[in-house]
């Protein structure tokens, strides 16, 4: 139903005769909706930096002892059910008409985190993954292979200084130009398979 309505809203907006520019994202709120949901349920980094206590404090009825080092864990505060409903659950339509942005204004949503030593390339790896995520969805047709259904599919995840996939993720995936791939999802690294091919990529 999200990539239905994705795919929709990008027809709508932005044609089925170009690709999606930096500037179209404003214009695309479901699809910024989408990305802000992946960040809360999937944080790139399930820690933030860690910052030193400058003074005594209380934090929730924990004592925090000035020069205590502290860590927020963002993973836990995007599944916190006490801030989100059904926390566990993909579902984009949780920021329609809310302004809760993913820049460190808002606490309940920290995916670069906040302040002064929030992520530098915030606003840069914010573009990338709104205009790649945007040009996937609005490019290809996606299916799971075989008789696989959505709920087989295995989100597991290995929490490091970054998060990432425990489990290889395998989609089919179909472009206009009469091209089939399998998109391999590794960890970090992605990689095209090309199946079958009539004619070049760049026609």
């Amino acid at each position: 139903m999200t990539l239905k309505k994705a795919t929709e809203e990008l027809d709508r907006v932005i044609g089925r005769h170009r690709w999606v520019k930096e500037e179209d994202i404003a214009k695309l709120p479901y699809m910024e909706a989408i990305v802000k949901e992946t960040m809360r349920l999937h944080p790139l980094a399930p820690l933030i930096t860690p910052r030193l206590a400058r003074y005594d404090c209380n934090v929730g009825g924990y004592d925090i002892p000035k020069g205590t080092i502290v860590l927020v864990n963002v993973w836990a505060i995007g599944r916190d059910p006490s801030i989100w409903d059904n926390p566990n659950e993909f579902f984009p339509e949780r920021f329609k008409d809310k302004t809760i942005d993913v820049k460190g204004h808002n606490f309940e949503l920290l995916p670069f985190g906040a302040g002064r030593r929030a992520c530098l390339g915030n606003n840069l790896g914010l573009k990338v993954v709104q205009s790649t995520l945007a040009n996937m969805v609005h490019g290809f047709s996606w299916r799971l292979p075989g008789n696989m259904k959505e709920e087989d599919l295995n989100m597991d995840e290995i929490s490091l200084l970054t998060t990432s996939k425990k489990n290889l993720l395998l989609l089919w995936l179909r472009l206009d130009f009469h091209h089939i791939f399998i998109l391999r999802l590794d960890r970090l690294k992605f990689t095209f398979h090309k199946v079958c091919s009539n004619t070049l990529l760049s026609h």
